[in-house]
């Protein structure tokens, strides 16, 4: 009989026997997780810009080819062709600070949800005057400088509108009064950046 001739085996280093210096977080490798989580985040801000407006996008400070792909993004419509170009749009996100963009579509959305508010507190006075005459003189206290004899003729109309089941034309009236006797400037007119 020979004597066998066992090889040792190689040792191998896995990731987590690796030994780290405690504190030098900037040797640490990323996890997977964290960079799929990332690319995830690159690829839903791309996604996002392509649902933008040509005009609110050419607003940010983005380069040519994130520009030209994000715009290439609505002529694209086969479902896997969209997947590859989502993808596309991550990576060319990963080299665009994305902080100025994430602070400007922050501030859009908050405009967004000021003027929802805004527009939802006009309908709420417009109604408010239709069911209570009232109420009439409390907006002429709170806005002294409004067509009293105007005001008054389109809420009289509108009371009548309602009540013949009539489409609400003097209550829109109505209410494109009421905006601009509250908000002399126009929202859409205020600069974005």
């Amino acid at each position: 009989m020979k004597p066998q001739i066992t090889a040792k085996p190689k040792k191998t280093i896995k990731d987590n026997e690796l030994n780290y210096e405690v504190g030098s977080s900037a040797d640490e490798p990323i996890s997977k997780t964290k960079l799929k989580a990332e690319a995830d985040a690159q690829q839903a801000l791309g996604v996002r810009l392509s649902e933008l407006p040509k005009d609110k996008l050419l607003k940010l400070d983005l380069p040519d080819a994130v520009i030209t792909a994000v715009l290439d993004t609505k002529k694209i419509t086969a479902n896997g062709a969209i997947r590859r170009h989502r993808q596309y749009l991550g990576r060319l996100m990963r080299d665009v600070d994305n902080a100025p963009i994430l602070e400007q579509l922050a501030r859009w959305d908050g405009k967004h949800t000021a003027e929802n508010a805004y527009f939802h507190g006009l309908e709420r006075w417009r109604d408010r005057m239709i069911a209570d005459n009232n109420v009439l003189s409390e907006f002429i206290a709170l806005y002294p400088q409004v067509d009293i004899q105007q005001l008054r003729t389109l809420v009289r109309n509108a009371q009548k509108e309602l009540e013949a089941n009539k489409p609400p034309k003097s209550s829109r009236e109505l209410f494109k009064l009421l905006r601009e006797i509250t908000n002399p400037q126009q929202p859409d007119e205020q600069s974005d950046f």
